[in-house]
């Protein structure tokens, strides 16, 4: 019998198209559109297209001061 159950996502190159990040984040690509307009995601362009810059989200998320609710 098949697994039905799609394996983890990870990313493997430093920049990924707006579908492959949400696949990743479970966000739509919608919601992604609407943060990448208003700067919340590092873009790169890429001949036409617009790519979501994983690597320099990690960088950025990582040198955030930690909260603690």
């Amino acid at each position: 019998m098949e697994n039905e159950h799609k394996p983890a996502v990870q990313a493997t190159t430093p920049i990924v198209t707006k579908a492959r990040f949400s696949e990743m984040s479970g966000l739509s690509e919608e919601t992604l559109r609407g943060m990448i307009e208003r700067g919340h995601l590092p873009t790169l362009k890429v001949g036409k297209h617009r790519m979501i810059n994983v690597a320099l989200l990690t960088k950025e998320c990582l040198e955030q001061d930690f909260e603690r609710f």
